[in-house]
């Protein structure tokens, strides 16, 4: 026979955990269903174990969708602010970091055991462990039917997120069931993630586990913070931030030395003629990094005997050194998903689908992907609680 909720949330991770606790304490029967045997999986690794759980710079023009406006209804409603102060609550110390970050003085533990303590007991349900066998909807009613159970609601949450880090259940669940109840999917792709060199960029491999702060462009788009040379290509928060942006056959221009005034290397010539380039990188760059672009810029002696025009040329090539990547270390090593449900077919308000009554798409699996430092935690609450306040 089956079990009769208010609504049913697929996904115990932070957006969904967060919706249901919202609709719980609002009045609504909630059962969370998720395939994995510990709710928020994702919460837990991240932030190094201390989970980075949201940002005080959240914009939304920090975030990217097709549609760039479609985050600004939640993200207002439900802000920073609101999470720290939910936080403050259960007494969970925080510090924040560079860029607004703020992470758990202890453990991302605090955060998951926080929604969970948010979700009353006597409205929500955790049926953990279970993978989804079959959903349908008929009459105004949608059945999901996990082992050997079988649940009914009028309202069903998409909370299972996207297919990054499959390791800890990523899957791509949510589009199928969005195609499914008819509504279009933005062609997902991995996003926050290391990518992958080739050809003549594979010299750097030799660099693997250098690091230094750099500045990396894709076309109108910027980020300075650092980037780490690896066995396979490029990572590091810099990397991360800009494959978001970073679709395949495109380049990045590197600016090794950001914030160089124009004209640095000939002024040093005049300063310190008998100085190397090699030694004028090593001043600023580490000593393997330094060396490797000295001889990838063949210019090698004292700079006194180097020409004005080729110090120049050498300074604007080191002010956007040009990278081909040749791919990213895919969905195994993302940490989000950018594209998603399409937000054309969502309410900006309440998350819930415009075509198909009674059915939400919340957090990772809508098509809202934030930069990195917090803002897909954010996002997540956000949502949760629109869609939570909406049920």
């Amino acid at each position: 026979m089956a079990e009769r909720f208010d609504a049913i949330v697929l996904g115990a991770g932070a957006a969904g955990l967060m919706c249901a606790g919202v609709a719980g304490q609002r009045g609504r029967r909630v059962l969370v269903v998720d395939h994995g045997d510990r709710p928020g999986r994702k919460i837990l690794i991240s932030g190094g174990g201390r989970c980075n759980f949201t940002n005080l710079g959240t914009t939304p023009e920090r975030f990217l969708s097709a549609n760039p406006h479609f985050a600004r209804s939640a993200l207002a409603r439900y802000t920073p602010a609101d999470f720290l102060a939910l936080v403050e609550r259960h007494d969970i110390a925080w510090h924040e970091k560079t860029l607004g970050q703020l992470f758990c003085d202890g453990s991302a533990r605090q955060i998951v055991d926080m929604l969970i303590a948010e979700c009353p007991g006597d409205m929500v349900e955790l049926a953990l462990g279970h993978r989804i066998a079959d959903v349908d909807h008929a009459d105004g009613v949608y059945r999901v039917r996990i082992a050997d159970r079988i649940a009914t609601a009028p309202a069903l949450v998409i909370a299972t997120g996207g297919p990054s880090i499959p390791k800890i259940g990523g899957t791509g669940l949510a589009y199928d069931l969005a195609r499914r109840f008819g509504l279009k999917v933005v062609e997902p792709r991995p996003a926050l993630v290391p990518l992958t060199l080739s050809g003549a960029d594979l010299l750097f491999r030799s660099l693997a586990g250098v690091s230094a702060p750099v500045e990396v462009r894709h076309a109108d788009t910027s980020f300075r913070e650092a980037a780490l040379f690896t066995h396979r290509g490029l990572s590091g928060p810099a990397i991360l931030q800009i494959s978001s942006y970073w679709r395949h056959g495109d380049t990045l221009a590197v600016d090794f030395l950001p914030g160089r005034a124009a004209g640095w290397l000939t002024d040093a010539k005049r300063a310190t003629p008998r100085a190397t380039i090699a030694r004028l990188l090593a001043a600023a760059l580490p000593d393997r990094l330094a060396a490797a672009l000295a001889e990838r810029l063949a210019l090698s002696g004292e700079i006194a005997n180097l020409t004005d025009t080729a110090l120049d040329t050498a300074e604007r090539t080191l002010a956007a050194w040009r990278f081909r990547p040749s791919g990213t270390e895919g969905f195994a090593k993302a940490e989000v998903t950018v594209g998603g449900v399409s937000t054309a077919d969502l309410s900006s308000r309440t998350m819930a689908a415009t075509s198909v009554p009674g059915l939400y798409v919340i957090g990772e699996a809508v098509d809202v992907t934030g930069w990195l430092g917090g803002y897909n935690f954010q996002w997540a609450w956000a949502s949760g609680w629109a869609a939570g306040q909406a049920l």
